[in-house]
């Protein structure tokens, strides 16, 4: 396996330093030095390392939706974003709620070679909500899943949510809810406010996420067990989660990169690419979240990755489903809302994009500090670049994305998995043979 010198690159923002990799590790952080003979250099002057990322949340599609998204296409759009392991999220058809999917889905990834891919398992079969799914299975199969939700749909059932909640607390698993009271958003298109009303809009209340979120957070408390809440959107939210932390119970929470952005005024265009589930909200809203990743409320940043063919979305805004593609972007938006508005460091960038989403799934290899003798599992970003989104070039099948024509500060121009370059000069190179 070839073995490579970084040289010139900014761990974590700060001092340069060269990375020295060598079978899969890394050998040496430290002053430049000449090249050993053999190794192949990446001139990384003007860029910041960063171990690579880990996306808590994805939906690849496959098996079933492959007109939306593969595990090859979604794990090299990953890629090309500086991720090197994504959580694959449940709603697949057949939907991700027995051994046998879960399998499927993580040998599906490990083949692509670009991520690794650990299937989320679904907590209710079928995402009915009406009984439990093999969870101990799939907990126990290869694909060593710890992470259930049922993503796009809510556990609404408290006795269930009891249930899975206990359940998971045997083998140090998380269940990830879907903050959403079903009853309180029947037919909703958008944000509840000012906006849908002027719209005449169906609306989403913002209580709707905060009462499942306040009764889950005291469920996981009543039986000792860790909940996650899947993309937090509301200032109330925000909020509850705090007072369960300060209580000490065991929850973390996920901003999406669209929620620290957008808000429901881009509905106004009624462009299909803005619709989302939960919604986009209002600017107190995103500014809420934004100091809430600050002040560590908010533990990650998940994607919440969506991609959708065409037909789905190029159509009028009723009947356009919900999601939005973010792994070639995620990066971007975090420097242009967090760190270039001065609320975090590259360091903190690194908690949360990378060793926070690796510790809630317990994902081992992944996450780990830039240091001698750890994975070499590393991003290389160039701050200064600035880049135009045009959904046409990414890898993903999914053109569904809702920066379309924005420019964003930053670019990927390497990323390492298991000290393979999958992405090189800002391009795909090739999956890493340690996969």
């Amino acid at each position: 396996m070839t073995s490579y010198l970084i040289q010139g690159a900014r761990p974590y923002g700060e001092q340069p330093a060269d990375l020295l990799v060598e079978d899969g590790l890394i050998r040496r952080v430290g002053p430049g030095s000449a090249a050993p003979e053999g190794v192949q250099v990446v001139d990384g002057t003007g860029l910041v390392a960063l171990p690579g990322l880990v996306d808590i949340h994805t939906h690849l599609r496959e098996p079933g939706r492959e007109d939306a998204e593969t595990v090859q296409t979604g794990t090299r759009a990953a890629a090309l974003g500086g991720y090197t392991a994504v959580f694959a999220m449940a709603n697949s058809d057949p939907v991700a709620d027995t051994a046998g999917v879960v399998e499927q889905v993580h040998e599906l990834g490990r083949a692509a070679g670009w991520v690794d891919v650990r299937p989320v398992g679904a907590v209710t079969v079928g995402l009915q909500g009406e009984r439990l799914s093999e969870i101990k299975a799939m907990a126990d199969s290869r694909a060593a899943v710890r992470v259930f939700s049922d993503d796009g749909m809510c556990v609404h059932d408290p006795v269930l949510m009891r249930r899975a909640l206990e359940y998971v607390k045997g083998f140090d698993g998380v269940v990830a809810q879907h903050a959403q009271e079903p009853r309180l958003t029947e037919g909703a298109q958008m944000n509840e406010g000012a906006v849908s009303a002027e719209l005449g809009l169906t609306g989403w209340p913002a209580v709707a996420e905060e009462a499942i979120i306040a009764r889950d957070v005291l469920l996981a408390e009543h039986v000792g067990s860790r909940v996650h809440i899947c993309h937090l959107s509301t200032r109330g939210s925000v909020d509850i989660v705090r007072w369960a932390k300060q209580r000490g119970i065991d929850v973390t929470a996920e901003a999406t990169p669209h929620h620290l952005l957008l808000t429901d005024e881009r509905v106004r265009s009624f462009d299909p690419v803005f619709k989302v589930n939960p919604p986009l909200r209002t600017d107190e809203d995103v500014h809420a979240l934004r100091a809430a990743v600050a002040d560590g409320t908010i533990d990650v940043i998940g994607t919440d990755h969506a991609p959708h063919p065409a037909e789905d979305k190029e159509c009028e805004w009723s009947c356009a489903a919900n999601g939005m593609t973010g792994l070639e972007t995620a990066l971007s938006v975090v420097q242009h809302t967090l760190v270039d508005t001065g609320l975090l460091t590259w360091r903190d960038v690194a908690r949360i994009t990378s060793a926070t989403p690796a510790r809630i799934g317990r994902l081992s290899g992944q996450g780990r500090p830039l240091a001698e003798g750890e994975p070499a599992n590393i991003v290389l970003w160039d701050p200064a670049a600035t880049t135009v989104v045009d959904p046409a070039r990414h890898a993903s099948k999914g053109r569904n994305s809702p920066y379309r024509g924005m420019e964003l500060p930053g670019a990927v121009r390497a990323t390492f998995f298991r000290g393979h370059p999958t992405v090189l000069d800002g391009a795909l190179n090739s999956p890493s043979p340690r996969a």
